[in-house]
This record gives structure tokens, C-alpha cells and sequence, in this order.
């Protein structure tokens, strides 16, 4: 699934084509794709058509197209969706669900091929979305309060790597940056949050901040076809990855070889040495494996 990195780079891609343009032909070729707007594909059409955009924002994973008019249509990449610009002459796009004509001539493909993502209208929302609105802010706001957030996440009944991960205390962090936040803390995934000293805490928010920030001068990460920029590049921070699909390599920074353990229905990668496990005399330490977080990373 993209994260911040990723979604930022798709955001920053479209800002010059989308502001000051004016969407002149809709065209939804899969209803599916905007299942989230109740009112049906047909009513979705006719709110986009004539719209005059501004500059597209973005909160953690959500992507938000605002309008003159107050509205904003909005957008989620799921696992899947991309944003592809070119002409409405260029060979067709796989999975292409949503066409966006504008009037300079240019044309919006959203391209979803598992169909997890999707846009919708969102009346009033071009300062920001009701449907996004319980979202934290994101490492990349400048709002974001790191000693604030570090609070909260000591606060909370929980453990480290399910903190990252929950989407109203900060946005935009997914299991690739989370794993490489926590490998550069030096902190174990399952480390119980009450347990967590206010510098551990710290580092790890400011440790996930600056990996997606070298993550985004790269174009984020791609691991397949499925993540690409509005041109169609890959990004390649996946060469700088310390330890996130890297089981059985040697650690950047002492050797031992990455180890892939389970968390939850996904995978954590870390070193062995240099992020070893809370004690079991911990509170709440080797609880993390239970349930699901799919609702937690949103």
C-alpha cells in the first residue's frame, strides 16, 4: 500500500496540471471505483463536471483535489490506485476506472487494478474533507507536534510498531517506513508503549521523518507495477531499504542477518541484535500478534 512518501509524490505530480484547470467531461468507467460517493456514479459525474480546481493537498495517505467553490473531490489510493496524465489520445491504460478531462486539453486517468481505492465528492470539504478529518496529522505537516505526539503514544495502551501504524495518532505511516523508523531508533516492534522513555519516543517519530523524507527525494518506493508516479516512473528508494524485505541480508550497521517475523496478518522486518525484544517482565510486552490491524494502519 503507498504511504506518505508514495502519496506525496503522486500529489506533487498532478499540483501543475490540476490548478487553475477546469474539469470539462467526466467519465466513470467502473462504479466501483466510487462506491464511497452514496449517490452513485451518475451523480458523482455530473458534481465534477465544470469544476474549477485549485492545488491538490494531502493528509497522511488521502489525497484531496479542492475547488473554487468551497467542494473537493476526494481521493484514496487503496493498494493499487494511481493517477495517470497525459492526452486523451494516448494508448489506454490497464484498470483505468475514472477518466478526468480538463480543459487545457489535458486528461486524469485513476488507474486501480484491485479496485481497493477510489474518489468521491465531498461537499465543503476544500479546507478539509469530513471523511478525512479523524485522520492525525502527518510527519510531513508543519503542524506536527513530534513531543506532542510522543506523549500520546506513551499515553496509549499498546506497542511501538501498532502506534506507528494508527492512523488518529499519526498519519501516513505504513509497514515499510515503520520498520525502517524502527530499525534506525534502534527499537524493537513490540516494545509496550507505556513502557516507552520519552527520548525512545522521540527518536522514533524523528527517525520515521527523515526516512520518508529520503524516501520522497526518491520518488518513494516501488516493489512492482503497482505504485508509479503520473508519469508512469517507479520510484527506487527501495535500493536504500535497511531492512524491510531484506531476511537474510546482513544489517547495514552490525552484520547479523535481518530477521522477518509476524505481526499481525503482515511481516516485520528487523535486526536481531540491534533492536532486541522488551523483557517478558515488561507490561504488555509479546502482545502485538493478536487480532488484526487493518483498521489501525487505514
Amino acid at each position: 500500500m503507498p504511504e506518505l512518501p508514495e502519496v506525496e509524490v503522486v500529489r506533487a505530480g498532478l499540483e501543475p496540471y490540476l490548478t487553475g484547470r477546469r474539469i470539462t467531461r467526466v467519465r466513470v468507467l467502473d462504479e466501483r471505483a466510487v462506491r464511497r460517493h452514496a449517490a452513485g456514479a451518475a451523480d458523482f459525474t455530473q458534481r465534477l463536471t465544470g469544476l474549477d480546481l485549485t492545488r491538490p493537498a494531502r493528509r497522511g495517505k488521502y489525497l484531496w483535489f479542492p475547488t473554487t467553490g468551497g467542494d473537493a473531490i476526494v481521493a484514496h489510493l487503496g493498494m493499487s490506485g494511481q493517477f495517470r496524465v497525459g492526452s486523451p489520445d494516448d494508448p489506454p491504460v490497464r484498470h483505468t476506472r475514472i477518466l478526468l478531462d480538463l480543459d487545457d486539453g489535458t486528461q486524469v486517468r485513476f488507474v486501480d487494478q484491485r479496485l481497493f481505492g477510489g474518489l468521491s465528492f465531498s461537499p465543503g470539504g476544500a479546507e478539509l474533507p469530513d471523511e478525512i478529518a479523524h485522520i492525525a496529522l502527518d510527519p510531513f505537516d508543519e503542524r506536527f507536534d513530534v513531543p506532542g505526539v510522543a506523549r500520546a503514544m506513551r499515553a496509549r495502551r499498546s506497542t511501538l510498531k501498532r502506534a506507528l501504524l494508527d492512523q488518529t495518532l499519526v498519519s501516513g505511516i505504513g509497514n515499510i517506513y515503520a520498520d525502517e523508523a524502527l530499525w534506525r531508533a534502534r527499537s524493537h516492534y513490540d516494545l509496550p508503549t507505556p513502557a516507552l522513555s520519552t527520548r525512545r519516543a522521540r527518536a522514533v517519530l524523528r527517525a520515521a521523518q527523515q526516512v520518508m523524507c529520503e524516501a520522497l527525494a526518491c520518488g518513494g518506493t516501488s516493489f512492482d507495477e503497482l505504485y508509479v508516479q503520473v508519469n508512469g516512473d517507479s520510484g527506487y528508494f527501495d535500493r536504500a531499504l535497511a531492512v524491510y524485505g531484506r531476511a537474510g541480508e546482513p544489517c547495514p550497521r552490525c552484520g547479523t542477518p535481518i530477521v522477518r517475523e509476524r505481526f499481525m496478518n503482515r511481516s516485520s522486518y528487523l535486526c536481531p541484535r540491534c533492536q532486541r525484544p522488551p523483557r517478558s517482565d515488561v507490561p504488555g510486552a509479546g502482545k502485538s500478534n493478536r487480532g488484526t490491524d487493518e483498521a489501525t494502519e487505514g
